[in-house]
């Protein structure tokens, strides 16, 4: 675990790595957020990938990976429910769940992707958040897609999570749990693909709620 209570290590210089992001992996899995240094003000999630889209002739194209950022999430009063661009349940800040869906991106890096924003301020409200992408459209390559989630503390260094551990026919990934420790706010990797979406990631975490079909 990353222990944000001790000085942060200075940049290296250009041309060098940078020191300033964390990136979750097998060995170090999760990090802690306190008071101060990243659980507070406006935490920014965002979901970048590779489309896959190229031209093949003067008309046609090789179909195109539409990946989609969401999110399960449950307050401290026992609310559950789902952020996501099905069923244009993009949430709110200002009120449960304290998670706003910024968009609904079909491009991936060509323009910076999809994001989830998280209102910190109201942590004593969050219970966990479980950050998710699933494969809207096109076939299940993840590694294709190249994805990668980065998490954007106010006041902490960026935390990166890789969609580097590949599945074949999966549909969905869950990426990062976001739980209330105390006040601060851990998260912790998870990196775990699944061959269905919304069902099978409620029944894998046992969030406990009931699915009816939706769509964009």
């Amino acid at each position: 675990m990353v222990d944000y209570t001790r000085p942060a290590k200075p940049a290296a210089p250009a041309g060098g790595v940078s020191m300033s992001k964390v990136t979750l992996t097998k060995g170090a899995p999760s990090v802690s957020l306190t008071k101060g240094r990243g659980a507070g003000g406006q935490l920014r999630i965002n979901l970048n990938w590779n489309s896959g889209a190229q031209k093949r002739g003067l008309f046609t194209k090789t179909p195109a990976v539409d990946l989609d950022l969401a999110c399960l999430w449950e307050t401290t009063d026992g609310k559950k429910g789902v952020v996501q661009a099905l069923g244009n349940a993009f949430g709110a800040l200002d009120r449960a769940p304290f998670v706003l869906l910024d968009g609904d991106d079909r491009s991936g890096k060509v323009s910076g992707g999809e994001n989830l924003l998280v209102n910190l301020d109201r942590l004593d409200a969050i219970r966990r958040i479980l950050v998710f992408a699933y494969i809207y459209e096109g076939a299940p390559n993840w590694a294709a897609a190249d994805a990668v989630v980065t998490l954007f503390p106010q006041d902490a260094a960026p935390i990166e999570v890789r969609l580097d551990e590949h599945a074949q026919n999966a549909r969905s990934c869950a990426i990062a749990l976001l739980t209330n420790s105390g006040g601060g706010l851990t998260i912790q990797r998870e990196i775990r693909y699944l061959p269905g979406v919304q069902r099978d990631l409620d029944a894998a975490y046992g969030w406990g709620m009931n699915w009816t079909s939706g769509r964009k």
